[in-house]
């Protein structure tokens, strides 16, 4: 019995959109940390009568709005042992344990030292992350054009991607299972006019700012990535990715054509209209497409494709907390068309979007889903308590996670 069928411990038993693990085992199991996990697991097992077969794999999306407005800021907050809203994070993903999880609007350091920092804090909590990937994003990557077609260059939205500093924002995995770094394809730095189809900005009938800043520009705002992760002698490919939010721009709608293809991306990949052909291994597109298929200014048709594409299966994992958030909240929730039970984000309910779907964990048809959910447990949940720590709230998303069973 491999380490990796110890995770099982944490994959049966978990069924509804609020509930996680089987606490009542594992919960003595996750205080101890990550130097007693181990010895901890083999007793749990013995007590048990010995290791099942894992069942499921729990992998999960979560944005979780990590980022600072400064280089080594976010690493500084990690390693304080103080700083409130990482330690609702932390406490949020040791609650709901995932086997693979997706981090967005997490910060990126070149050496890694922030998620790596963050992977050790969370193993003091639960069964540790041993695996772990980032690759530099676009965001913060400086471009010397003015990029948004404000007349000025040098700012946060004349980068690759929206961001402050080379990295703001980025993306990362934290895995139980081993990641196959050699097969990894990273798209991230294909320009927008190499996509195929691609819906490009004009103003005036001339490409939006210049032709040479839209001869520059990159599709992805973050990045997108397949990353294959091992499973039982097997493959799963990981395709992570966080598109530029579909608002924030002018009438020549540069930011809602770039979320259109930032998502239309996947479908793009599987249908095999890139140059890199599909991964016929099974997979499970992840991340916030900060796109609602209802509701929202975006161009929801291109996610309402994506979700009906015959090689994806949508779980469209609920919650409870979302439904009540809609009813108490009001303002513009109650003008959503979308069901509020799937809701990720919780956004201004005045100034803002309201409530929405955004954030999505899609396996393919070949993965068995055995449960799904959101964490957003209502307000009279015990759990409720950990979406802020001292009146600080984890993030507006919430995290999406999905069981699957792989294939034998």
């Amino acid at each position: 019995m491999g380490i990796f069928t110890i995770k099982s411990v944490y994959a049966r038993n978990r069924h509804g959109p609020d509930c996680v693990d089987d606490r009542a085992k594992a919960k003595a199991i996750m205080r101890l940390g990550r130097t007693k996990w181990i010895a901890a697991s083999l007793i749990y097992g013995l007590l048990s009568g010995g290791f099942a077969q894992a069942e499921s794999i729990r992998i999960a999306s979560y944005n979780t709005e990590l980022s600072r407005r400064g280089p080594g800021l976010l690493l500084r907050d990690i390693q304080s042992d103080k700083d409130e809203q990482v330690q609702a994070v932390v406490g949020i993903i040791a609650h709901i344990s995932p086997d693979i999880l997706l981090l967005n609007g997490f910060d990126y350091d070149f050496g890694n030292a922030a998620l790596n920092a963050f992977a050790n804090l969370i193993s003091d909590h639960t069964a540790p992350y041993p695996y772990r990937f980032a690759l530099r994003p676009n965001t913060g990557m400086n471009t010397g054009l003015d990029m948004d077609g404000d007349g000025r260059t040098g700012g946060p939205r004349d980068a690759q991607g929206y961001g402050q500093f080379g990295g703001q924002g980025g993306m990362a995995i934290l895995s139980r299972l081993p990641i196959h770094d050699a097969g990894v394809q990273d798209f991230t730095d294909m320009r927008w006019v190499d996509f195929p189809h691609a819906l490009l900005p004009q103003r005036d009938g001339k490409p939006f700012p210049s032709p040479k800043a839209q001869a520059l520009q990159r599709l992805s705002t973050t990045g997108h990535w397949v990353v294959p992760i091992k499973v039982e002698g097997a493959m799963i490919n990981l395709m992570a990715f966080h598109a530029t939010p579909p608002v924030f721009d002018g009438d020549e709608d540069r930011n809602g054509m770039r979320n259109h293809d930032e998502v239309r991306f996947w479908s793009a990949y599987l249908n095999g209209e890139l140059d890199v052909k599909p991964d016929t291994a099974p997979f499970v597109i992840l991340g916030d497409a900060n796109l609602d298929p209802s509701d929202g200014d975006g161009r929801g048709t291109v996610i309402r494709g994506l979700l009906a594409h015959p090689m994806v299966q949508d779980a469209a994992p609920t919650s409870h907390g979302a439904v009540n958030a809609t009813q108490v909240q009001g303002g513009v929730n109650a003008r959503h068309k979308g069901n509020p039970a799937l809701d990720t984000a919780d956004w201004s309910d005045t100034s803002g979007p309201g409530n929405m779907r955004v954030d999505y964990v899609l396996p393919s048809v070949d993965l068995e889903i055995a449960a799904s959910g959101v964490f957003w447990p209502k307000a009279d949940n015990p759990d409720a308590a950990l979406l802020s720590v001292g009146g600080t709230p984890a993030s507006r998303h919430h995290l999406v996670w999905v069981d699957v069973i792989p294939q034998r």
